[in-house]
């Protein structure tokens, strides 16, 4: 008999949530969850192909949400949920799937126009704020409607004549539909972080969040030192002129941690014609006590999965982030909900699988060899990370190594 009080109970609780979302409209309900989870990207200027904004322009793609949040494909997110806890998890709830699904099965309503919530507020053509200083590459860059680009390598002077502390940064392609990514290297008249990754500044890929760092902490831009952009242009059928730009705000006060990019990587492997599952490995060593803050998986379009996994000294080992279904279209940042210390001597192991068949529709070609490279049909292996240490002293190296 009590089993069956339970049973009841919980079938009145379901079958009043089930009503709740049935009478779901969007001004009410699913703007909420619009405003907080996708019109970053779904505005006007942005990476998404239609915006949010309003019902108006929500409601011929209802029915397209329904789908997309139905299979998670929307918002992106490739973690697997068994390992780690991130800030930036992009993931609905399933109270927040039931809702958009009733709204759209309901026909999409609009409700009272009154009950909408106040919009995001967003700086116009930037997600940081407004920036205190704006550079671009520094030419229109021509590119061709077909055909391949390779990477092209922009300098640019800063003009700092004192060492700046970056608390925010932001790239932003030009001509969106030609540009694949973008990367912005920090070139230091001082330090040579060149050979670890962390002259990284920020970069630009879709899905990859700008970098906003936590109060107290921040990125060193040293006096005279350069910006490097990387471009990595996609002829799209169009020649059109790019000019993409990086806006930096400036932390207001010295921070108590420095923000540096470390990255795990692998440059000598060869993946086998047809091979479906090839492996390649990569570590870091922390030669210093460091604490994690994110991480970022990168390989191209043969990427299969991809695990990073910190050994400590004493032996114990943990998963930090599995990727199982490597997606080369979303280069997602996974941002820790809280800080990983790793004391000297730990390692960050990085796994990474590769699939060369005619089974990968992204293949362009099962029967060559794949070796790095910088173009889409060659291969990476790169376990990036983000990471923090005391921001005083300021150490300097001179050999490229922290």
């Amino acid at each position: 008999m009590l089993r069956q009080l339970g049973f009841f109970a919980a079938m009145s609780v379901f079958t009043a949530g089930a009503l709740s979302a049935a009478k779901a409209t969007f001004s009410k309900d699913v703007a909420p969850i619009l405003n907080n989870r996708c019109v970053e990207c779904h505005r006007a200027g942005e990476a998404a192909p239609m915006a949010f904004t309003s019902y108006k322009e929500a409601r011929p793609w209802a029915k397209a949400i329904k789908a997309a949040v139905l299979i998670k494909k929307m918002p992106p997110w490739l973690a697997d949920p068994a390992h780690g806890k991130f800030s930036n998890d992009r993931r609905l709830s399933p109270e927040e799937i039931e809702t958009i699904t009733a709204w759209a099965d309901a026909g999409a309503p609009e409700g009272d126009p009154n009950d909408l919530p106040p919009p995001p507020e967003f700086a116009a053509g930037w997600n940081i704020g407004k920036p205190d200083a704006v550079f671009d590459i520094g030419e229109d860059f021509d590119v061709p409607a077909s055909g391949v680009v390779p990477y092209k390598y922009f300098t640019v002077e800063t003009n700092f004549k004192e060492d700046i502390w970056i608390e925010a940064a932001e790239c932003r392609p030009d001509k969106r539909a030609a540009v694949h990514h973008i990367i912005v290297f920090v070139v230091d008249p001082k330090e040579n972080l060149a050979g670890t990754g962390g002259n990284l500044l920020v970069g630009w890929a879709p899905g990859d969040p700008p970098m906003n760092y936590a109060p107290g902490t921040a990125k060193l831009v040293r006096a005279g030192s350069k910006l490097r952009f990387q471009m990595h242009y996609t002829p799209s059928g169009t020649a059109v002129k790019d000019r993409s730009h990086v806006g930096l705000r400036f932390a207001k006060q010295p921070p108590k941690h420095r923000a540096l990019t470390g990255r795990a990587l692998t440059f000598n492997f060869k993946i086998p014609p047809y091979a479906d599952n090839h492996e390649v490995t990569s570590s870091f060593t922390a030669k210093e006590e460091v604490r994690v803050t994110s991480l970022m998986p990168h390989m191209h379009v043969r990427g299969k999965d991809f695990k990073y996994t910190v050994v400590y000294p004493d032996g114990r080992s943990e998963v930090l982030l599995h990727v199982p279904k490597y997606d080369f279209n979303w280069q997602l940042s996974y941002v820790l909900a809280e800080p990983l210390v790793l004391p000297k001597g730990a390692r960050i192991d990085c796994v990474a699988h590769y699939d060369n068949s005619a089974n990968n529709k992204y293949n362009p070609d099962p029967s060559k060899e794949v070796k790095w490279g910088d173009q889409t049909w060659e291969e990476m292996m790169i376990g990036w990370f983000n990471y923090t240490v005391d921001a005083q002293p300021v150490q300097i190296s001179k050999t490229g190594a922290e």
